[in-house]
């Protein structure tokens, strides 16, 4: 072969070895609203009974009410809709759930907010929520504190699932 020839194939080479460098994936900034896992378990140790995946959108000096407006369906959380695994049958404010995953959306009130769990998965915000594919709603106490979460929040204890955000804290009981 000649040594152009040879030289050409290494040329060649180079330049498609350092063009697919400069095409790298680009990787996004930290979301504002970063997304969170809460679990409820026995104990530290003990397997997960229920878990839940959201995304923590912030006030920034924003109302609640705007942002989670009463009477109107929200994804509880920010981007996605909040997804909830029951790893078993567990009771759920008062109501039998069945093992699987749902997703949460909630509607938010004064004084009690309508906890929902739903069939439809995967699904972008509350856009697309179909009532239709509730699997079960129940009513839980809202409450205000003195302390302020700047972000959006969701915990457990041993017996309660807590949604926290601003003043405002949601209890719903969970329980084998």
């Amino acid at each position: 072969m000649k040594k152009s020839t040879i030289l050409s194939f290494i040329l060649l080479a180079f330049v498609m070895l350092f063009s697919v460098n400069s095409n790298a994936q680009k990787f996004p900034p930290l979301d504002g609203s970063p997304m969170d896992v809460a679990y409820f378990r026995a104990n530290r140790n003990a397997p997960a009974m229920i878990k839940v995946f959201y995304s923590r959108p912030q006030l920034k000096g924003r109302d609640l009410s705007t942002l989670a407006p009463n009477d109107k369906v929200w994804r509880t959380g920010a981007n996605e809709a909040t997804e909830i695994h029951f790893f078993q049958d567990m009771n759920f404010g008062g109501k039998m759930v069945k093992a699987g995953r749902y997703s949460l959306f909630t509607i938010p009130g004064d004084k009690e907010w309508t906890i929902i769990l739903n069939n439809d998965l995967d699904v972008w915000g509350a856009f697309t929520y179909k009532q239709d594919s509730d699997v079960l709603r129940v009513m839980a106490p809202a409450s205000k504190g003195n302390e302020s979460l700047e972000a959006f929040a969701i915990t457990f204890d041993d017996s309660n699932m807590y949604l926290g955000w601003g003043t405002t804290k949601v209890t719903v009981p969970v329980s084998k």
